[in-house]
């Protein structure tokens, strides 16, 4: 696999970042995800990065170098996040769950795969076409798809959803693939402070005019200018497939000489007893790669 990825957390007008996102990946498959802890509900922060960190724990169990079954697993890893959300709020004997919604990609062979819950989206343009999104499971989403059928009264507030991990309820997953990627394919994952003062339009344009570099820090400065002083955490997680941008760049990634037992990530490995930063800048993302490739480095050499 070969793949160039930018990524972008901002807290934006509020007093934490309750977003998380990161990526890993194996030889033959990649695994990228964001997650967006609900505010009204305690720990926000610790429900993303929960969720994130089940994703990715069981990627590195499953993916030995690829996984048998991506859409299965998307299913079966975020319901589990869901579950270690719930054994959580038992042990911290909290009155009310922490609450997360979230969105996970799988790159395998040529093919990608996805599955989220709540209304943080995933983006696919190919060209200058949006090929794909994800539709919310939000009331507002559901009444402007049902409103095409029959006729709707009052208007439901965007921000309200009918599923996200840490709900009473089971969670709804949505799956979709395997979807063929051609060269050039860029997928954005993005929590709603993008994508609620953002257009798919103009979120669309940018991705489809610019170099993912170019086009994510501009995305991110646009929701924030859009939503003012109370603007919510924007966070954006940007891939190209196959790409050759940035040829020389710490962001660009080949797996092809990794070996078969060789795991990285950029997710946290632990979040119980200490504070993640607010801000993850482009910095911080490319010492994170930097140490990831260092180690990949010293395995390969091991094997040789």
């Amino acid at each position: 696999m070969r793949f160039t990825v930018y990524q972008v957390s901002r807290k934006g007008g509020r007093e934490k970042n309750e977003d998380r996102m990161g990526y890993c990946y194996t030889r033959d498959s990649g695994l990228f995800a964001l997650a967006d802890g609900m505010g009204g509900h305690p720990e926000g922060e610790v429900a993303s990065q929960l969720a994130l960190q089940t994703l990715a724990a069981m990627f590195q169990r499953d993916a030995k170098p690829t996984l048998k079954e991506p859409m299965r697993f998307l299913h079966e890893a975020i319901i589990a996040g869901h579950h270690q959300l719930l054994r959580y709020a038992t042990q911290k004997a909290l009155i009310d769950t922490p609450r997360t919604t979230v969105v996970a990609c799988v790159l395998q062979g040529n093919n990608a795969y996805w599955a989220h819950c709540g209304d943080s989206r995933l983006y696919l343009v190919r060209g200058e076409k949006l090929v794909a999104r994800t539709r919310d499971h939000s009331y507002s989403e559901l009444q402007e798809t049902m409103s095409h059928v029959v006729p709707m009264g009052e208007r439901f507030n965007r921000n309200v959803l009918f599923t996200c991990l840490g709900s009473p309820g089971k969670p709804v997953v949505d799956t979709v693939g395997p979807l063929v990627l051609q060269r050039g394919d860029r997928l954005l994952l993005c929590s709603d402070g993008l994508w609620g003062t953002v257009t798919d339009a103009e979120i669309t344009e940018q991705l489809g005019k610019n170099t993912i570099a170019d086009a994510v820090p501009e995305l991110v400065e646009q929701a924030l200018r859009n939503g003012g002083a109370k603007s919510d955490n924007v966070s954006v997680l940007a891939m190209e497939w196959e790409s050759a941008e940035d040829g020389d760049s710490q962001s660009a990634i080949s797996t092809q000489t990794l070996g078969e037992e060789v795991f990285a990530s950029t997710i946290q490995a632990s979040v119980l007893g200490q504070e993640p930063p607010d801000e993850l800048d482009e910095a911080e993302i490319e010492r994170s790669i930097r140490e990831i490739n260092e180690a990949i480095r010293r395995s390969s050499q091991k094997k040789s």
